[in-house]
């Protein structure tokens, strides 16, 4: 029986090839789609479990008030947490502050980022060491792990295990473990690991392991199978006040968060990255939904040329079941190959879906989540696709059906009607959505930063610091350059602050103030075309170092009035506030524009150079600062960055996210035309008499496709009721996660809804100008 099922199901694809072929194409490139969606999201929600601890790893973040958050610790924090709470297995730090570093060995020389790690290190994480100890990966100071790749890179097919690396002006460090890759879709990515302890050497005067003051190190907590981690924070934060009884840690609390939450939520648990991968979920249920609706259309609007067929069956003895099942055969037959297509198509599209999501993900059959894919799309398709037509088609009575006549099928729509409003609000949201994601990506891309990024490049300074005024003064000869300046850090993600700043009248709860601080050249707010909005800022001269500027938000929140002038002590050095900057950005835009002092400071390391060009003439400027980059760092890559293409990059997720939501809206409005043109054909085939005679007794070409779709249009309208709130509702959440973002209009919903109608117009039009154009005569001849 079940192979009669099959073999009818292939004639009947075969006599309706072109509904065969909308069926087969819209099954299979929703499930090429929804699989490709579904693996991104697998990739996110992967992220840092490959450990076998991971679920009781803890990363510990700085908190004070609602305001102020840092994911780092003090350096302390670890071996005094693990001696006095009982929760507490294992501490383990890291640092990567001021991180890059210049290994040579024999005529090679490689610029490194590197971390710095405790010894337990492959005790909480499962990175495999290769090769080495992993209870003792550092015997000593003068040790170094690295990844496999990096060792490939430095020694080729030698062994890596006991070479040594010459540190440039350093120690040479002997190559005791060579561990595998880290995975992609780890949050931690070290190419070289060193031992933490060598940040504690030659410090007399401050010990590191005393330093309770200085918040520059990751801290990750291994805790007890029953431990309260919120608990385990309030005591962290308990032993950093003992340790440092100053006003200022008076409201310190230490946020654990989970190591598996890590990527996708912040430490305060906000979901910035978890809503993306709520949404490319919900589109690739969305595109699959669609896809049934898609069949459910197409099959009912075959109806009428089926119900003989049916009919006779029943006359010649078959069945209710027997019918059911020979339509839920011709379902699985049609999934089936829809989704050897589909498996088609994901071998073929996975290198340029990587390259467009930047990932790199692989399609297997192997995997179980493509399976669990596969099998939750088939009994969706079976539910929705399969059992309603099923039961519909074998519910004809044969004798009226015999004479054409099937009662009900005109009639009772209202699960049909509701599919389609389903399907177009979905399309309308997918639409709105499109549209407020591009503003938002422009929007951030086109603002005012508060200083200019156009024809700007930067690098790291390295030896030019020696002699940065004389390096500066050559520069600035140079055809094609407009300004040279530096700073301490860069400008796109300034990251120190600091709490150490007192001026006259500084309220007693204000012991907690923050302000972000950047050491810069006397130039940068000119090279930097920043606005001054009063106050003459520096003066070129040494009173300079006791002059500071703050910005607006500064002045704000310390609250003076007239602040130009007035006495300051930043770092327990007397000044005055020497100007006040208009706001600008030194951080992304979901970060809120905060306090900041700018001061010059050269004993502060200007690391980062800033090189402003005519832009005609960047290659020239370029050129210049290559050759006299070749004098002084001769051991260093010249390795620089447009100040625009750096801001992007902070961006480069969130851009490539919208492409890939941009690609698949796309999708799911082509299956909706799909679905549409399953009604218009039901409602043409279902009124193909009526039409005969209308057109018989005189009427228009236009009669006849208003006759057609006013029905539909009125679907249309129903959709767009849903679809405008639901879409507002959906982008107002996702707007959240920026705290500088565009305003949702009223246009943006005309737009999306003029799009959706001009889609189904054209969809309906075609599809009635063609029913509208059939000869009447083969309409009415059987009457």
């Amino acid at each position: 029986m079940l192979k009669n099922y099959i073999k009818i199901a292939f004639r009947t694809l075969v006599k309706s090839k072109s509904y065969a072929i909308i069926n087969i194409a819209g099954l299979a490139i929703s499930l090429t789609a929804s699989v490709l969606l579904l693996l991104w999201v697998s990739d996110e929600l992967s992220y840092d479990r490959m450990h076998s601890k991971a679920d009781r790893i803890y990363i510990a973040a700085a908190a004070i008030g609602k305001d102020q958050l840092w994911p780092v610790t003090s350096a302390p924090l670890a071996i005094f947490g693990k001696a006095e709470i009982p929760s507490i297995e294992e501490a383990c730090r890291a640092s990567t502050f001021n991180n890059s570093v210049l290994l040579e060995y024999q005529d090679k020389k490689f610029t490194e980022p590197s971390v710095y790690v405790d010894q337990n290190f492959f005790e909480l994480f499962d990175f495999k060491l290769l090769e080495g100890n992993p209870s003792q990966p550092f015997p000593d100071n003068r040790s170094i792990v690295l990844s496999k790749t990096t060792a490939e890179k430095y020694f080729g097919r030698e062994p890596a295990m006991g070479k040594i690396l010459q540190v440039k002006e350093g120690n040479a460090y002997k190559v005791t473990g060579v561990m595998e890759d880290m995975p992609k879709n780890s949050s931690l990515q070290f190419p070289l690991m060193l031992p933490f302890d060598v940040l504690a050497e030659n410090r007399p005067n401050n010990p590191l392991n005393a330093d309770w003051g200085n918040l520059n190190y990751q801290t990750y907590f291994l805790l007890k199978a029953d431990a309260d981690a919120a608990a385990v924070g309030k005591q962290l934060a308990d032993i950093h006040r003992k340790n440092q009884p100053a006003d200022f840690w008076k409201d310190l609390n230490y946020l654990m968060q989970p190591l598996t939450k890590y990527h996708l939520y912040t430490a305060d648990g906000d979901e910035q990255g978890m809503k993306q991968v709520k949404i490319f979920a919900l589109v690739a249920v969305v595109i699959l939904l669609i896809a049934c609706i898609n069949y459910v259309n197409l099959v009912t609007a075959r109806a009428t040329r089926r119900s003989k067929e049916v009919s006779v069956r029943k006359v010649v003895g078959a069945n209710k079941g027997h019918l059911f099942w020979q339509f839920i055969s011709e379902s699985l037959v049609v999934f089936f190959i829809s989704m050897l297509v589909a498996i088609g198509l994901l071998y073929a599209l996975m290198p340029m879906y990587n390259s467009l999501s930047g990932k790199e993900m692989v399609f297997s059959l192997s995997d179980r989540n493509v399976w669990a894919i596969f099998s939750l799309s088939l009994l969706v398709v079976l539910a929705l696709a399969g059992i309603y037509p099923a039961l519909m088609l074998s519910s004809f009575n044969p004798a009226l059906a015999l004479k054409g006549i099937i009662p009900g099928l005109g009639k009772n729509s209202g699960f049909r009607k509701a599919l389609v409003v389903v399907q177009f609000t979905c399309s309308i949201v997918l639409i709105v959505a499109t549209i407020i994601i591009s503003r938002q990506l422009e929007y951030i891309r086109s603002m005012n930063l508060g200083y200019s990024k156009e024809n700007i490049f930067t690098f790291e300074s390295r030896n030019f610091r020696r002699n940065y005024d004389d390096i500066k003064q050559q520069l600035e000869q140079q055809p094609g350059i407009l300004g040279v300046t530096a700073s301490t850090q860069r400008i796109l993600n300034v990251q120190s602050s600091t709490g150490d700043l007192e001026w006259e009248g500084k309220p007693a709860n204000m012991n907690s103030f923050m302000v972000n601080q950047l050491s810069i050249d006397r130039t940068f707010p000119e090279v930097m075309n920043m606005e001054l909005v009063a106050g003459n800022g520096f003066t070129g001269t040494a009173a300079d170092s006791s002059r500071y500027l703050l910005n607006e938000t500064a002045i704000k929140v310390i609250g003076l009035d007239d602040p130009v002038g007035k006495p300051i002590t930043f770092h327990d050095k007397p000044g005055i506030i020497a100007g006040v900057l208009k706001d600008f950005h030194f951080q992304d835009m979901k970060t809120a524009i905060e306090p900041c002092i700018l001061f010059m400071d050269p004993d502060w390391s200007w690391n980062t150079m800033y090189v402003k060009t005519t832009g005609a003439q960047a290659k020239q400027a370029l050129a210049a600062v290559g050759k006299l980059w070749k004098q002084h760092n001769a051991d260093y890559e010249f390795d620089y960055q447009f100040l625009d293409e750096s801001f992007d990059a902070l961006y480069k997720s969130d851009i490539r996210a919208g492409k890939l939501f941009n690609l698949f809206a796309g999708v799911a409005i082509l299956l909706s035309c799909l679905g549409l043109f399953g009604l218009v054909t039901y409602t043409a085939e279902t009124k193909v008499k009526e039409i005969g005679i209308r057109k018989t007794l005189g009427a228009s070409v236009s009669n006849i496709i208003l006759l057609i779709s006013q029905d539909f249009l009125k679907l249309v309208g129903v959709s767009f009721l849903v679809a405008f709130p639901l879409g507002w509702w959906m982008m107002n959440r996702w707007l959240e996660n920026y705290v500088y973002r565009t305003a949702i209009e009223w246009w943006v919903f005309a737009i999306a809804g003029f799009a959706a109608f001009a889609i189904a117009a054209i969809t309906v039009c075609g599809k009635s100008l063609r029913a509208a154009r059939e000869n009447p005569i083969k309409a009415i001849r059987t009457e």
